[in-house]
């Protein structure tokens, strides 16, 4: 065979023999052109001409060498007829630059604000196409089309398809099943949907109810803020649309996540609330409990509700939103994998995770990215989530479009994990519903996340306050001119003859009169009929903090657990590091050496489990943990293979998962949040690597651990361990900010404990889960005292007592002897410990407080009673003085002084950053203020002798 497409005769592209040497010729030329013949390369370049994507690969080439093996205008020798093969390939070519960048020119702006770009690529001339070629019969490839049609109609065919009023980005996605599974749907169906004349009918009764509540609110709440959707009415229909197909499919839950826009559109219509409930939100009509609940604005609150389908009960929910937009996207992962791991739904089937979004805000906001980030992983994965853009192309009312992104739609980042993106035209609700069963049957069939970008416009302000044509004058005189939604189809169905023009001025009022009456107006709504899978923390409610419960374990059952969380399959090899601590753990589950802090956590989570409790944890390294003192999961030396022992106590245990995190602290922060706030009856751990980078998560700690309470009446049992400790580290890598969660703290919201002993963790751990009481709880945990030889304790410890609030003083001092208290909390006790023995001192005794908040005043002064006789108090810290536990706590000692007594500052000054960045310095500052401590000489520059008022 020649090595020359010249004389096409003796060797033509298509012909069905030379496919294995074509093939080749071509990864060749893919590889490097100038490696083949030159005019092998002029065709192989004709036959690339026209893609938006070089890099096409001889996945496409080959297809169509097997698709034409035996078929196009051949000569009587056998060969095509070369001008009709140059053809041939010119018009597939054309066909993938319409499925590239048909979406370009697509009709996708309500407001047609813009001209659409000119995009050679889908120009017939660019493919050395003309009219003369309109009526040639050419191959369609894998066009979802009939094998041959003329050009006039497979150009017709792809502008219906790609350049209506959907525009399909999907040629970015590498694997070719996913490809050409949304290439036949769209192409098969020409990007519109199958709805009979009651469909087109219930459609507009939708868009009604969408125009009908925002109308109604208007006129009677006049300029109050409610974040309209006006413009967006396609997203009820979509919802309803989203909701209904998913039961026929076997979702059983959906979880929505959504910001302001919308909101009370959506609670109405799609979750059947009461509008006389939303009308009472606007009069203020609402009660609370003051003490501890303060309440939201109306378009922050959540709502869940059971909506009858056709195929059975659907639970919705709609997750509380703050202010702060996309935060929400990771918490609502969070609870749908809680919901699923309820249900056993190992690939998401049955719960469906659906976030709805704003433009700006979806291109704006880095937890986007993080969060779908997540969608892939092992631990954070829900099966794929259906992503809304409620994009009004406008973002904020005084931003220029050229200003919110860099990238031509909002939607671009969702590229990185290869969702396909879908966008469609707000004003061509039959549009709307065909990418929502696109959209909702991708997700269902690969389990990734796909994206519909809902092209509408706003018609009022950013709130209804606001005065938008001051920044944007000519957007806003036509969308002042511009039809509403419910208009354009209604007119759209008159001319269709499917309705007339009285029934639908009657479909309106029946929808107003029953506003008027405050009833429910969305699809039937019933009430809960099955309580398996429901949320249900009505166990802690009204519990109090102090409710005290035994957590002690027996020491049976701790041998009978270390044996169990120690056992390795046989062959197992560990690391020789790996291995010492193995049988370190082993000696201390026989109570012949002391228990470290490792030990006493995983044998309180071996506990926990062995009682049917699920334990979740998740974070960056916390398998091996960051100062490799876990081990939750070790590795095989010669296989590599993970194995984690706590997966294995026994037949009935609760399940355990501990997750290596992405990069993120934010997004997964949140994530655990749903999860907890879903699951209470799982203990919920999340460790930051160091405690300093738990600052990344502040809007997590803001906005829901330490006040979703308050603001919404949510219950959650999150546990944060965040290493803290200044040990000559650096600014971060020293401070897990303990003075910003206590400033945070009020109303018993949230518990902040700095354990010392690896008996205290062991009996935290468990009491965050065995009494009937679920707060946030933050533990400053330690780094150095991992492995602190004080840092210690019998296993009887473990058998026995419970979580201290205060730790007494340890050591036989006389307490009449005594002429200073040392209060302090964390490892700066073990400093003033070693320091106080080295120098044989005896008049100063340590107390540790061991829970910072709620503060623990009947044991205070329980420890503080055997030393009435002494004046002199210090609370000591190696903080900065204005960070740290001091200035958060020091108006807690004020009874202290009602009794003349006095208490003093000592720690380090005043410092803008948390900690010095040299060792030698700290070092210093180290033993400084421990002198000081001790025999009560304070540094007049530290601000020493404080008198509080």
């Amino acid at each position: 065979m020649s090595s020359s497409p010249d004389g096409w005769c003796q060797t033509t592209l298509l012909h069905g023999g030379n496919a294995a040497f074509l093939e080749a010729l071509y990864e060749r030329y893919l590889a490097d052109p100038a490696a083949v013949d030159p005019s092998w390369r002029r065709h192989f370049d004709q036959l690339r001409e026209g893609a938006a994507a070089p890099e096409i690969t001889n996945g496409p080439i080959r297809d169509q060498l097997q698709r034409f093996a035996s078929a196009g205008p051949v000569q009587p020798n056998g060969c095509l007829d070369p001008i009709a093969a140059q053809k041939q390939a010119a018009v597939l070519s054309m066909i993938n630059a319409y499925r590239y960048r048909g979406h370009q020119v697509a009709d996708l702006d309500p407001l047609r604000l813009h001209e659409p770009p000119t995009i050679p690529d889908l120009d017939l001339a660019y493919h050395q196409l003309g009219p003369e070629d309109l009526d040639q019969v050419f191959h369609t490839g894998s066009l979802a089309a009939p094998a041959r049609l003329s050009l006039r109609e497979i150009l017709r065919l792809l502008r219906e398809t790609y350049c209506g009023t959907v525009g399909a980005e999907y040629m970015h996605i590498t694997d070719t099943q996913e490809k050409r599974w949304i290439q036949r749907r769209l192409e098969a169906y020409r990007a519109r949907p199958e709805l009979d004349a009651e469909g087109r009918r219930w459609l507009l009764r939708l868009l009604t109810a969408a125009e009908g509540l925002e109308t109604y609110l208007h006129r009677r709440y006049v300029g109050q803020k409610r974040f309209s959707l006006e413009g967006g009415e396609a997203l009820i229909p979509l919802l309803d649309e989203l909701i209904q197909r998913a039961s026929r499919q076997g979702t059983q839950e959906v979880v929505i996540g959504m910001a302001h826009r919308g909101r009370l559109n959506v609670l109405v219509n799609i979750l059947g609330k009461p509008p006389a409930a939303i009308f009472d939100e606007f009069e203020e009509r609402v009660q609370l409990d003051g003490r501890r609940m303060l309440g939201d604005v109306k378009y922050h609150l959540g709502f869940a509700t059971d909506i009858e389908t056709p195929s059975g009960l659907v639970h919705i929910a709609l997750g509380f939103n703050p202010s702060h937009l996309e935060i929400i996207d990771p918490v609502i992962q969070g609870s749908v994998r809680a919901r699923q791991q309820r249900r056993h739904d190992q690939t998401g089937d049955q719960v469906l995770p659906v976030l709805i979004h704003g433009d700006a805000a979806f291109a704006g906001q880095g937890v986007v990215m993080e969060t779908l980030q997540l969608s892939q992983t092992r631990g954070y994965g829900t099966g794929g989530t259906v992503h809304i853009i409620v994009n009004n192309q406008i973002g904020f009312t005084t931003s220029h479009p050229r200003d919110i992104r860099s990238t031509p739609y909002c939607t671009d980042v969702a590229k990185m994990v290869q969702a396909p993106v879908f966008h469609v035209n707000g004003d061509d609700p039959e549009a709307v519903i065909f990418v929502t069963r696109l959209a909702l049957d991708f997700r269902n069939q690969f389990h990734k996340d796909v994206l519909i970008d809902l092209v509408c416009y706003r018609r009022h302000g950013h709130n209804e306050a606001d005065e938008p044509a001051v920044t944007q004058p000519l957007m806003y005189q036509r969308i002042r001119r511009h039809p509403t939604p419910r208009t354009l189809y209604a007119q759209r169905l008159i001319a269709q003859g499917l309705i007339a023009p009285e029934a639908v001025q009657a479909m309106a009022a029946e929808y107003q009169h029953a506003l008027e009456q405050g009833v429910v107006v969305a699809r039937p709504v019933l009430c809960a009929l099955d309580q398996r899978f429901r949320v249900d923390w009505r166990f802690c409610c009204n519990q109090p903090w102090d409710h005290r419960v035994a957590t002690g374990v027996p020491i049976a059952t701790l041998h009978r657990l270390t044996e169990a969380m120690l056992c390795l399959p046989e062959g197992f090899s560990l690391h020789p590091r790996v291995e010492r601590l193995w049988e370190e753990r082993r000696r201390m589950g026989l109570d012949e050496q002391p228990v470290d802090w490792g030990y006493a956590e995983m044998v309180a989570y071996a506990s926990l489990l062995d009682a049917g409790i699920p334990v979740r944890l998740s974070g960056q390294d916390v398998g091996r943990g960051t100062f490799f003192h876990r081990h939750a999961k070790v590795y095989d030396q010669v296989t590599g293979k993970e194995y984690v022992p706590l997966q294995h106590l026994g037949p009935h245990q609760g399940a355990f998962i501990a997750i290596n995190s992405i990069l993120s602290e934010e997004a997964v922060l949140a994530y655990e949040y749903g999860f907890a706030s879903a699951e209470p009856n799982a203990l919920t751990l999340w460790e930051a690597q160091f405690g300093d980078f738990v600052n990344n998560a502040q809007v997590v700690i803001d906005q829901f651990i330490s006040s979703a309470y308050a603001k919404w009446g949510l219950y959650c049992g999150l546990v944060l361990l965040l290493p803290h400790g200044l040990e000559g580290q650096g600014a971060e890598h020293s401070s897990a900010r303990l003075e910003r969660f206590l400033q945070l703290c009020a109303n018993d919201n949230m518990q902040v404990c700095i354990p010392s002993t690896p008996a205290q963790i062991f009996h935290l751990l468990r009491r965050q889960m065995l009494r009937p009481h679920r707060t946030p709880l933050i533990v400053l945990t330690p780094k150095s005292l991992l492995r602190h030889r004080l840092a210690v304790s019998p296993l009887a410890e473990l058998a026995q007592g419970e979580y201290r609030l205060i730790i007494p003083e340890i050591d036989p001092l006389d307490p009449q002897e005594i002429q200073r208290i040392i209060l302090c909390s964390g490892k700066v006790y073990y400093d003033l410990l070693e320091a106080r023995r080295a120098r044989g001192q005896t008049d100063v005794a340590l107390l540790r407080i061991e829970q910072l908040y709620p503060f623990p005043k009947r044991a205070l002064a329980a420890a503080l009673a055997p030393y009435a006789h002494v004046q002199e108090l210090i609370w000591c810290q190696e903080e900065p003085q204005n960070q740290g536990a001091w200035n958060q706590i020091k108006h807690r000692f004020h009874h202290l002084i009602q009794q003349g007594k006095r208490l003093y500052y000592v720690g380090r000054p005043v410092s803008a950053a948390p900690a010095v960045g040299h060792r030698a310095l700290h070092l210093e500052q180290q033993a400084r203020l421990v002198d000081e401590a001790l025999n009560g000489r304070y540094d007049p520059k530290l601000n020493a002798r404080i008198a509080l008022l």
